[in-house]
């Protein structure tokens, strides 16, 4: 064929036609090149006395893909359109790119042109692969309830690089892998578990590259559950606990739950002030005797639970004594003959300045509730429906024996005395 050809911008006047023969063959190297690193494509299997090159970069040899011509005489180039500064052609025919970028990845084509006007053609191909940047893990919330809500992470990288999960430090469960993405990028799980709490990461890598994310903590709250009352490190829910009279207790309220719950103490179905996970009786009296309830509640969950326990004194803790609070007062103060273990079935009382005779009684309440004063009364005295007797602005006078009478409603009669010392400001 008689033509012109345009070689690169070079006119060469003949005849050319399309030489078969041995294949071109085009290998990058290194063969994984990575994002910066210098490569050459290498060529191998060229014949004849060549007079030219063309490289091109894409799929067909179209002027858009050009890239460089080369005069093997002169070794003069001529950049084409698709030139990006960085490719250079040896005299033996190979494409070195300095610095690659991801975008020079792709097809490549080496057109050659030997003396008798006969051209031949190679394909390559060269991978370049990123240096990747750490991903980030993105989710829908880092503080889930358990059960209820839906957890979703999300893999979050500009490269298509593939993608790893880890779990507080190792490889994801294969049971949680199950709610992976097609691409492995999201991460789904419904009805999240509380074994499901902790740090995840995700790892994208690729043959030349691999970058961690930095871990994401995910809170499940759950709870409470397993509300319990121990004494003593002992789980006493349920049970009838026995306190000897004057001694202390303290209970303990525990269950499982996150976060910790908030615990409320209730005594014989009323709340009391307390707000704590413990609660304490410093001294045991027949007043302390009932079913005392801790409730635990989550506010996270808006979940709550209970437990109860029945507090008794032993059967040695019924014996009634008087003991004067303050033990020893000083004149002018007030003190309180406090009654301990007083009958519960109590139907009347009275008190005595003295032996008990009715010039003597001081107070006495009747089975209405209603106070009488006795003789004895010297308007400082007052009763109280546990049988304790408060006598006000105390003198030296005050000092001595006090009785108490107390009838039962089975009609039991029993009398106790207590001493009060009185001390002199002087």
């Amino acid at each position: 064929v008689n033509m012109a050809l345009t070689w690169g911008g070079w006119l060469f006047l003949g005849v050319w036609i399309l030489r078969t023969g041995a294949e071109i063959s085009i290998t990058p190297e290194p063969a994984r090149p990575a994002e910066g690193n210098n490569a050459t494509l290498v060529v191998r299997g060229l014949s004849g006395d060549l007079l030219a090159y063309n490289w091109y970069a894409g799929p067909t040899l179209s002027l858009t893909f050009l890239v460089v011509s080369y005069i093997v005489s002169t070794g003069d180039e001529t950049p084409g359109p698709a030139h990006t500064g960085r490719e250079a052609v040896r005299p033996d025919g190979s494409l070195d790119i300095h610095g690659v970028l991801p975008r020079h990845s792709g097809t490549y084509i080496l057109q050659t042109l030997n003396r008798q006007f006969q051209t031949e053609v190679g394909y390559g191909h060269m991978q370049v692969y990123e240096i990747l940047a750490p991903p980030t893990v993105m989710a829908n919330g880092t503080a889930l309830v358990e059960r209820r809500d839906t957890l979703r992470l999300l893999c979050s990288s500009p490269s298509p690089a593939e993608v790893r999960w880890f779990f507080n430090g190792d490889v994801l469960p294969i049971a949680v892998r199950l709610g992976l993405s097609p691409d492995g990028r999201t991460l789904t799980r419904h009805g999240v578990r509380r074994e499901e709490a902790g740090a995840y990461q995700c790892e994208v890598w690729n043959p030349v590259s691999v970058s961690r994310s930095e871990p994401l903590n995910l809170t499940v709250y759950f709870g409470p559950e397993r509300v319990a009352i121990l004494q003593d490190s002992t789980t006493r829910t349920g049970c009838t606990i026995k306190v000897d009279f004057n001694s202390s207790l303290t209970l303990r309220c525990v269950s499982r739950s996150c976060p910790e719950p908030e615990y409320i103490w209730a005594f014989n179905g009323r709340a009391l002030k307390n707000g704590q996970d413990h609660l304490n009786i410093s001294s045991m009296a027949p007043a302390h005797e009932g079913t005392y309830t801790c409730i635990a509640k989550n506010t996270k969950t808006l979940l709550s639970g209970s437990a109860s326990v029945v507090v008794k004194l032993t059967a040695a803790a019924v014996t009634t004594m008087i003991v004067p609070v303050p033990t020893k007062p000083t004149e002018g103060q007030d003190v309180t003959l406090t009654v301990q273990g007083y009958p519960k079935d109590l139907l009347v009382y009275a008190w005595y300045r003295g032996p008990v005779s009715e010039p003597n009684r001081l107070i006495s309440q009747l089975p209405s509730g209603n106070w009488i004063a006795g003789p004895a009364n010297t308007g400082r005295e007052v009763g109280f429906a546990n049988c304790s007797l408060l006598v006000q602005k105390l003198n030296l006078t005050d000092a001595g024996r006090y009785t108490l009478k107390t009838i039962t409603l089975q009609g039991k009669t029993d009398m106790l005395e207590v001493e009060l010392q009185v001390t002199s400001l002087e």
